[in-house]
């Protein structure tokens, strides 16, 4: 069992499966693969560049190998393609978009979209990501002295209420609450993986996770088109009222080398990705970044001290020189990984760090594994945001720590996340100490996304109010860590 301990403030364990001793049987493992799938990793995991693996559905390679995850990735990516069973779980609502798509359209897709995220276009997101931070600060502001609130579900609202404000100016045509509780749904059903799935039945059964999913993907779909309906409407009607938000850009985009624009099914297919994947990724990063920094307070106050200077002028390339507040975030992707395993089938035969692939066998390139690997990190179990200021960061090996991806298919939207990050985080160390609420038991649960289990209640304590969250000895207090 991971246990949380605290090192005088500075670094700490937080908490995390204890790897296994050895591989669980097929049975144990389908089980621990339904409930959290961080719960599956084995102590040679964390040790080993490879591990070949025997599993119901086939042979898999998990891959820690830097060399080798290049060589997946970037160097003969187009001999490996997303695997059957992970386009079995993320397909639904998600389809023909750029997170599942192949070959050609996904190409397309690319060129034709990756202009919305310019460096420019980001920071030009800079003032209404701001706004809306500052907006919850004046909420959480009136809450009682230690009333405390689940951060994991503000971090939610608030990821959600950034894309209203960027990529959707004309509203979500739903409430936010409404929003996040389909979101919530979906990641809780499709999230998990169907033991179905993992004995390779036919798509033809139906799949628990997939029937439970339907209500939340319903509506998606309706919602998806409410908004593009009225968009287009406005955009008939008072092109030049308009705001060139990424709605806009996405619906008038075009293909630099074509010219064509993207067709119906691929724009809804993409709005639903943004949405997914827009939030909930940055929200889980921010809710770990506030744990993290509960159990630090000399990084809570490093940040708080960085975003009092750095907050207090032009907005729009602040976030470039938080270097402090943004080491913390990726600290907390290095521990938590936005997603905690990325997989790829191959389509030929190859080899990968000295170990033969057959055509048809899975690779498993780990982040979560991957960013706490022995052979790879210096103590990767303590959280340690040094690692990631500006000398330190370089000598980051570039496939050792993946917390988007990497190659051809990295996540397009990442420079936005960690600029809506390190923004918000700052914002709110800024006017606040964070506190675990009494009692709080911090535990990561795997559902696509690693997130903490059942929420995050902390307390807010004003700054400027003299007001500590530490105990009175001024010890912090040491996160309970549940059996899983």
């Amino acid at each position: 069992m991971g246990e949380a301990t605290i090192d005088q403030g500075v670094s700490f364990r937080p908490p995390a499966p204890t790897p296994r001793a050895a591989r669980a049987g097929p049975i144990t493992l389908i089980r621990a693969l339904w409930n959290s799938p961080i719960e599956a990793w084995t102590q040679a995991h964390f040790e080993e560049p490879v591990v070949s693996h025997g599993l119901p559905f086939g042979k898999a390679l998990i891959v820690n190998d830097p060399a080798g995850i290049e060589h997946v990735l970037l160097r003969n990516a187009a001999n490996y393609r997303k695997d059957t069973l992970q386009r079995r779980i993320i397909a639904g609502g998600l389809s023909n978009g750029l997170l599942t798509a192949e070959n050609e359209q996904w190409r397309f897709q690319r060129r034709t979209l990756a202009p919305m995220f310019s460096l420019r276009t980001i920071r030009g997101f800079s003032a209404p990501m701001r706004q809306v931070a500052d907006e919850y600060v004046a909420r959480w502001r009136a809450l009682a002295a230690g009333e405390s609130v689940d951060m994991a579900a503000e971090m939610t609202r608030l990821t959600l209420e950034v894309l209203e404000r960027t990529i959707f100016s004309d509203g979500l045509g739903h409430s936010i609450e409404e929003f996040r509780g389909a979101m919530r749904s979906y990641f809780d059903t499709i999230g998990r993986i169907d033991p179905f799935d993992l004995l390779g039945l036919p798509d033809a059964i139906p799949r628990l996770t997939r029937l439970q999913a339907r209500g939340a993907l319903r509506f998606f779909d309706t919602a998806v088109d409410t908004i593009i309906a009225n968009r287009g409407r406005r955009l008939a009607e008072e092109p030049q009222a308009v705001a060139r938000d990424i709605l806009t850009l996405l619906l008038e985009a075009r293909d630099p080398q074509t010219g064509s624009g993207l067709s119906e099914v691929e724009i809804k297919a993409n709005i639903i990705t943004f949405i997914a994947a827009g939030h909930e990724t940055t929200a889980n990063a921010l809710a770990w970044s506030l744990f993290l920094l509960s159990q630090s307070p000399a990084w809570s106050e490093r940040v708080a001290a960085e975003a009092e200077r750095e907050l207090a002028g032009p907005i729009d390339a602040a976030a470039d020189s938080m270097v402090a507040t943004r080491a913390v975030i990726e600290e907390a992707m290095r521990l938590y990984p936005p997603l905690a395993a990325i997989s790829r089938e191959a389509i030929g035969p190859d080899e990968i760090a000295g170990h033969p692939v057959a055509a048809g066998c899975t690779v498993v390139i780990a982040p979560y594994v991957l960013h706490r690997h022995r052979g790879l990190w210096e103590r990767p179990d303590l959280f340690d945001p040094s690692r990631f200021l500006p000398d330190a960061r370089e000598q980051i090996g570039r496939y050792a720590y993946l917390p988007f991806g990497a190659g051809p298919r990295i996540c397009i939207g990442a420079a936005f996340a960690l600029q809506e990050a390190t923004l918000v985080l700052g914002t709110i160390l800024r006017h606040f100490r964070v506190a675990l609420a009494p009692g709080t038991r911090v535990w990561p649960l795997q559902r696509l996304t690693l997130r903490p289990r059942g929420g995050l209640p902390m307390v807010l304590a004003r700054r400027e109010s003299g007001l500590a969250c530490a105990a009175p000895d001024g010890a912090v207090a040491k996160a309970e860590v549940p059996q899983p």
